[in-house]
């Protein structure tokens, strides 16, 4: 079966990718091709960052990491005691590892083959897919938006996924074959995982689900490829350090390299790859609509000496022409948030580069 969808989309939907730029710069991966001795510390200036040493990395709790079980949470029987564990990492992590997700073996089989074939092609194959101007969906990289400031040591393809008429089959790579398809079937699974998550995720609040139901409609997904650098892994970033613009992101790893961090009580955490889980974070939006109760963190990625790393994150969103607003349980509690226009916001975070959890602090009501 081929995948095909109109182009473009309605307003309303399409253009979460379209509302931020990006400045072009070299690809990362042939830069990484590159001999070890050639890789000296002037030819990848930029990617050097300085203050990647600032806070401590503290892989002894990796194991803390929080996992809920969705068939546990979807059964009357176990649902209360899993409920517990979810709203225990939503307040207290941010991530968890989501386990019995339900997306058949074959579908994630499908999606990883096809992104590590796509990242395998040859650079001028790839490039048929590149960025356009004004938009962020295709291959290249994103957040660069000044001709100085520090690059990430990545790059990625991005696309519009769901609804199926705000795609824009351009950036549809048809290499590999089965990709497209691929794609498609992991798609529409996420979205029911991310409906069960977010609906679950409304009962532990004693929100009524369909306040939460118009809020994860729209998904996007980012398939990156970080390869390795051989000559100082230690200096360099995949991903810098920020939290996501999203109401929900699920993340694939793709090939269980080691990279991704949560930062913890001020301090990194090495999350381990899981070959049977997911990995499910608060966005900001949710960290907006709760009040602050469930936290957007601060997450990067960090670079392999030997090894490329390969993931794909869905991140699933309102429509642009929404609201997200705070939900306060009773009259004393303190609103901490600002009724945010969502298309603004999608404008501020698309559009700046990647500082820490900066996109979410103009959401916040000023003095408090």
């Amino acid at each position: 079966m081929e995948v095909e969808a109109p182009s473009g989309g309605s307003t309303g939907e399409s253009n979460w990718l379209k509302v931020g730029t990006t400045i072009p710069v070299r690809n990362v991966q042939a830069l990484a091709s590159s001999a070890a001795n050639e890789l000296t510390a002037d030819k990848i200036e930029r990617y050097i960052h300085l203050d990647i040493d600032a806070h401590a990395v503290l892989a002894e709790h990796s194991d803390d990491v929080p996992v809920v079980d969705l068939g546990k949470l979807l059964n009357a029987e176990t649902g209360e005691a899993e409920a517990a564990k979810l709203r225990f990492a939503c307040e207290e992590w941010g991530f968890f590892q989501l386990v019995n997700h339900g997306v058949p073996d074959e579908v994630i089989a499908g999606v990883k083959r096809d992104t590590e074939k796509f990242f395998q092609l040859p650079l001028d194959v790839k490039n048929v897919y590149a960025q356009r101007p004004g938009d962020l969906q295709g291959y290249g990289q994103a957040f660069v938006q000044s001709n100085d400031q520090k690059l990430d040591w990545g790059d990625l393809l991005g696309l519009c996924t769901q609804p199926p008429q705000a795609r824009d089959m351009s950036y549809w790579p048809s290499q590999p074959r089965t990709f497209r398809n691929s794609i498609e079937e992991y798609s529409s699974e996420l979205m029911k995982v991310a409906d069960s998550v977010v609906t679950s995720i409304a009962k532990t609040l004693d929100y009524d689900p369909d306040l939460m139901a118009d809020k994860n409609v729209v998904q996007t997904l980012r398939m990156s490829y970080y390869p390795q650098c051989s000559s100082m892994p230690e200096k360099v970033l995949g991903f810098s350090p920020h939290s996501d613009g999203s109401f929900l992101t699920i993340l694939l790893e793709v090939n269980s390299v080691q990279g991704l961090q949560i930062k913890w009580h001020g301090a990194w955490i090495p999350v381990k790859p899981r070959c049977d889980a997911l990995l499910v974070n608060v966005g900001d939006l949710l960290e907006i609509m709760t009040n602050g109760k469930y936290k957007s963190i601060e997450h990067r990625v960090t670079v392999n000496a030997y090894k490329e790393r390969l993931s794909i994150s869905s991140f699933h969103v309102p429509k642009l022409d929404g609201i997200i607003m705070p939900i306060v349980g009773i009259m004393e509690e303190k609103v901490l948030y600002k009724k945010t226009n969502v298309e603004e916001y999608a404008r501020l975070y698309m559009s700046n580069k990647l500082d820490g959890k900066r996109a979410l602090d103009h959401a916040k009501i000023s003095g408090i």
